[in-house]
């Protein structure tokens, strides 16, 4: 199955932006780009779709807002900015998505909260809730308070989990890439960009996996993992690159590349 027949048919969608797509090249969040993602998602929700955003991004909102700390490593600063952040985050979305009628509404995770039956039974209930009630929820990990026992760590593993929990269709991860490559296409001009991917364990062999960014925690190692969490749920992944105009619409249409995990049937 294509990735755009795989969107075509996918009701419950989560889609995960990261850092580096959402943040301008001074480190700002990028507001036209919001502005432009809530188009979208509008337009899915007019299909009857539904949606459910991870989030990247309070710490660089953080830094941006208070324009100090950015490269201090303590632990108690790095949290203290995606605290400063996670406000200016959630206004600059809120915004955006008031440009269409649409209401947000966050949730904060920790690891814990996929471990314990009882929490993950009042998550759906809270996103079940929202969603029927036109709200779009925006999931981050509770970096605030997050300690490494109970950080998440990324949140392309964050969007996995969410997708699994939620019982979603399918998961889109919007990076500054294409997608899969055999190699990196930013230092390698003969870099293979491979469209459909069914064995998950197998690309890790062939494809080299380079370091995250300068902002962001994952990298291609996490997208991977995160297509291994839901495959293994029978959960497609489409891997494209957000940088890109309408990429999600693009993607609906068959009109632009991208990667797609299929999980086995």
């Amino acid at each position: 199955m294509d990735k755009d027949e795989i969107m075509q048919k996918s009701r419950k969608i989560v889609i995960k932006i990261g850092t580096n797509t959402l943040s301008d090249e001074n480190g700002f969040v990028n507001k036209e780009y919001l502005s432009k993602l809530a188009y979208q998602v509008n337009e899915l929700k007019k299909r009857g779709k539904q949606v459910v955003l991870v989030s990247s991004g309070a710490r660089i909102a953080g830094v941006a807002t208070l324009g100090k700390w950015a490269l201090k490593e303590e632990v108690h600063y790095k949290q203290a900015l995606c605290a400063i952040g996670q406000v200016e985050l959630m206004d600059a979305y809120r915004k955006a998505f008031f440009e269409y009628g649409i209401p947000i509404g966050q949730i904060l995770f920790t690891k814990d909260d996929f471990s314990d039956s009882y929490r993950i039974l009042n998550i759906r209930n809270t996103l079940f809730t929202l969603i029927d009630e036109g709200v779009i929820p925006i999931v981050n990990e509770n970096d605030s308070v997050s300690v490494e026992e109970i950080k998440i760590g990324d949140n392309d593993t964050l969007a996995a989990y969410t997708a699994h929990l939620w019982n979603a269709d399918l998961l889109i991860l919007l990076s500054d890439i294409d997608g899969i490559y055999n190699k990196n296409p930013k230092e390698y001009k003969d870099a293979v960009f491979i469209e459909k991917i069914e064995d998950v364990n197998h690309i890790e062999k062939i494809a080299e996996i380079g370091d995250a960014g300068s902002f962001g925690t994952g990298g291609m190692h996490t997208k991977i993992q995160a297509a291994k969490l839901v495959n293994k749920h029978g959960i497609p992944m489409i891997l494209a690159n957000g940088e890109k105009e309408n990429i999600i619409l693009n993607l609906l249409e068959g009109k632009e590349r991208a990667s797609v995990f299929l999980p086995k049937i």
